[in-house]
């Protein structure tokens, strides 16, 4: 029924405010301006481009004893350079006996999704209450959303540990009211893994459902709602194609995070959950195979480059870039 109420919430009227200015082709760049977007581009190829490309180099490597532990894929013999590249890293992914990397390649992209998914209708209605909340009342909910984050991100993953296990929060609450007669076995499952990436991505969610809420058509809904939808109807073909750019762009920010989380699922998961994040930790770390880590990294970040594709195209379509 919350839906039918939509139309009635009031929003600032737009009137009187100057659109934002666009840029216009052919128009000069101040150095002020040149400045600004050089700083954001210095940025990217520092700490994005250069380490990947190193990354990149490193997986064509083999494993040596040496400092570092790979062997050079550019060496210099009689005078002539000669480029060798070993492709048995990226091999070994997909013929591996065991199939261990391409299970914890699945049960990234399951845990990802479905932890995508909880944060979506959990954050959807939060974020509703968000844009249809007064200033004063806004500010407050805003607090309380974004405060678990002024913490460190350990320390609350810690707090749930203490929460979930058998003689935790949760267990004695559920004993003291008669609900169980022992306790529930929740640390180190599955269910705490996405417990523990759902507690920590929401905001991410939120925060563009949020910003999507405030700029929606309510006259458009409450035209359907004239021609006598259903509050169903009208929320699924109304409101959420209109917030479809909130959507898209929150599931990124918690996806593409959650596919490669490790302190989550080191801390909270058991042994079964096996994520890409622990498996890069024991090959860069334990085993020191750093040209093998690094051609599942490489794989990992081609299979995340998929969603931030297929939002960019997204974009493109609906007139945003």
């Amino acid at each position: 029924m919350a839906v039918v109420s939509i139309g009635s919430s009031k929003r600032p009227s737009s009137k009187g405010h100057r659109p934002p200015p666009r840029f216009v082709p052919g128009k000069k760049i101040s150095c002020r301006e040149r400045a600004i977007i050089f700083v954001p581009y210095v940025w990217m190829i520092l700490f994005f481009l250069i380490p990947f490309l190193i990354i990149f180099k490193i997986s064509f490597s083999i494993t040596e004893i040496s400092i570092p532990p790979y062997s050079p894929i550019i060496t210099f013999e009689e005078g002539a350079m000669q480029i060798i590249l070993h492709l048995e890293n990226y091999t070994n992914i997909f013929t591996d006996p065991d199939g261990t990397y391409l299970r914890s390649y699945l049960k990234s992209i399951q845990v990802a999704a479905f932890s995508t998914l909880f944060c979506l209708i959990i954050g959807y209605p939060i974020a509703w209450a968000l844009s249809s909340a007064k200033s004063t009342t806004r500010n407050i909910l805003f607090i309380l959303i974004i405060m678990p984050s002024w913490t460190s991100f350990v320390v609350r993953i810690y707090a749930w540990m203490t929460i979930l296990k058998r003689d935790g929060l949760i267990n004695d609450i559920l004993m003291t009211l008669g609900i169980i007669d022992h306790p529930m076995h929740m640390l180190q499952t599955d269910f705490a893994v996405y417990v523990g990436i759902v507690y920590c991505y929401l905001p991410y969610m939120v925060l563009p459902l949020f910003s999507a809420l405030m700029k929606v058509d309510y006259s458009l809904i409450e035209a359907a709602q004239d021609l006598g939808c259903k509050p169903v109807k009208t929320f699924f073909q109304a409101l959420v194609p209109q917030t479809k750019s909130g959507i898209i762009a929150g599931s990124m920010l918690v996806f593409i995070p959650a596919i490669g989380e490790y302190v989550i699922p080191e801390l909270l998961g058991g042994k079964d959950s096996i994520l890409i994040g622990r498996i890069l930790w024991q090959e860069f770390f334990n085993n020191r195979d750093w040209p093998l880590a690094s051609a599942v990294a490489i794989t990992m970040l081609t299979i995340m480059a998929i969603p931030i594709i297929w939002f960019f195209k997204a974009q493109r379509k609906k007139g945003d870039y």
